[in-house]
C-alpha cells in the first residue's frame, strides 16, 4: 500500500463546479482578483466562525504580519510564543520589527500558561497562543481575562484549527484576533491562503487598510475634481490579498467542513481504540471540540518509528523542531535546554496520517503497522 499523510479533498460536485466558475473567469466573466468570489469567502466565513469581520490574505503567515503591524508592534514590543509550533509563528513578530519571547509547553503540548505569566513585563504588547493539532487550549478564556486586565492583545494562531470549538466557540472568535491557514495540508485549503477573523470595527478597517498597501477608495474620498478612479494611500500598506481563484476553493471547502471534521474525529477514535493499552505509545489528549489537524503519538523510540513506517509507505511526519533550537534562534542567545517538555516531547512525537479521504482499508493498515511488534520489524 502506499499514500501520502495529506490529500487535499475536494468532492466530485466541488470539483465540476469550481472549473466551471475557473472557466467564467479565465473567459474574461469574473475577476482574478479583489472580486466577489473573496468577497462571498470572506463573509461565509466570518459566518462559519461566529465573528462579525474576516479579512482573507494570501497565506497565515501574512495575516499575523498584518494583525501585528494593526496593532503598531514597535521594537522594543515583545510577543510571547510558543516554541512548540511553526516557525512563522516567530518569525512575523522578527519581520514586524518587535522580540520574540518563547515558553514552554504544557503537558498537553500546548502553550504553557504559567511559564507565560512570568515572561510578562511592561513591554509585552501581545501573545500569540497556538491551537497546535487542532485543539484549543482549555484554559483559553482564562487567558484572555488575564491579558484584557493588562492591556495585552491575544491573538489567536489558528493554522490547526478550522473547526475547533471550545463551549460552543469556535477558534478565532476568543482573542482580538484570529489568523486562519488554507495551506495545502490543512482542514480546509486554497493551496495558499489564510484569513483574519475579529470583533473589532475599528481593528479591521486597519486590518483592511493594510492588507492593500494602505490605500482606501472611500467614496467620500469622491470630490468634485475626482472620479470613481480616485484612491488615497493612507499609510504603507502591503499587497497580501488572496485571489478569487482560490476564495472559489476556499468556498467549496467551507461546504464539506462539517462532513471533513466528523472523519477526522471518526479516524481518531479508531486510533485512540487501537492504542488505549498498548503502553509503548502514548495518544493525544482528547479534549470535545478538538479539531484533529494532527494525531500526534509518541514512542520512545521515535525515528526507528519513523523510518518503519516509511518502509511500510506510510508518509508519518514530526511536527515541530521547537522554534528555539534553530540556528537563527541560537544566535539569539537561546539553547538547547531552555524548554524542556517542547524538547521532551519533539524527541518523542510523530503524526500519523490523518484526512478525510483516508480508507478504513489505509487507516487499518497504519494501525497494524504502527503496533506491529518491535522485534519483527525490517
Amino acid at each position: 500500500m502506499n499514500y501520502k499523510s495529506v490529500l487535499p479533498f475536494f468532492h466530485d460536485e466541488d470539483i465540476d463546479k469550481i472549473l466551471n466558475e475557473f472557466r467564467e473567469i479565465l473567459s474574461g466573466n469574473g475577476m482574478l482578483t479583489k472580486g466577489p468570489r473573496s468577497k462571498e469567502f470572506e463573509k461565509k466565513y466570518a459566518e462559519y466562525t461566529g465573528c462579525k469581520f474576516a479579512i482573507s490574505t494570501n497565506s497565515c503567515t501574512t495575516a499575523l504580519e498584518i494583525v501585528l503591524k494593526t496593532i503598531a508592534l514597535k521594537a522594543n514590543d515583545e510577543v510571547i510564543v510558543p516554541t512548540q509550533t511553526f516557525i512563522a509563528t516567530g518569525s512575523c513578530v522578527v519581520t514586524c520589527g518587535g522580540k520574540v519571547v518563547f515558553c514552554d509547553s504544557d503537558d498537553d503540548f500546548l502553550l504553557d500558561i504559567e511559564d507565560l505569566k512570568k515572561k510578562i513585563n511592561d513591554k509585552t504588547k501581545a501573545v500569540i497562543i497556538v491551537h497546535f493539532a487542532g485543539l484549543i487550549h482549555p484554559r483559553i478564556f482564562e487567558l484572555k481575562q488575564y491579558l484584557n486586565e493588562r492591556g495585552i492583545f491575544l491573538i489567536e494562531d489558528c493554522a490547526h484549527s478550522n473547526g475547533a470549538k471550545i463551549d460552543g466557540i469556535m477558534s478565532g472568535n476568543i482573542g482580538d484576533f484570529g489568523c486562519h491557514s488554507f495551506y495545502s495540508t490543512k482542514i480546509m485549503t486554497t493551496g495558499e491562503g489564510g484569513m483574519i477573523t475579529t470583533n473589532d470595527e475599528e481593528l479591521y478597517k486597519k486590518l483592511l487598510l493594510l492588507r492593500t498597501h494602505g490605500t482606501t477608495k472611500d467614496s467620500n474620498l469622491m470630490q468634485e475634481n475626482h472620479g470613481g478612479w480616485y484612491y488615497e494611500m493612507q499609510e504603507l500598506g502591503y499587497n497580501y490579498r488572496l485571489s478569487d481563484l482560490q476564495a472559489a476553493l476556499g468556498v467549496a471547502q467551507l461546504s464539506r467542513a462539517k462532513n471533513g471534521l466528523e472523519k477526522r474525529r471518526a479516524i481518531a477514535a479508531s486510533y485512540d481504540k487501537a492504542f488505549k493499552h498498548i503502553t509503548q505509545i502514548k495518544s493525544p489528549f482528547y479534549r470535545a471540540g478538538h479539531a484533529f489537524h494532527l494525531y500526534v503519538i509518541q514512542v520512545a523510540d521515535r525515528l526507528g518509528m519513523y523510518n518503519h513506517l516509511k518502509s511500510k509507505n506510510i508518509f508519518a511526519q514530526v511536527h515541530y523542531i521547537p522554534v528555539h533550537t534553530m540556528p537563527y534562534y541560537k544566535e539569539q542567545g537561546f539553547k538547547k535546554g531552555d524548554f524542556p517538555l517542547s524538547e521532551d516531547y519533539y524527541a518523542q512525537c510523530l503524526s500519523l496520517p490523518m484526512f478525510p479521504s483516508l480508507t478504513d482499508e489505509e487507516l487499518q493498515y497504519t494501525i497494524d503497522s504502527v503496533i506491529e511488534p518491535e522485534d519483527s520489524r525490517q
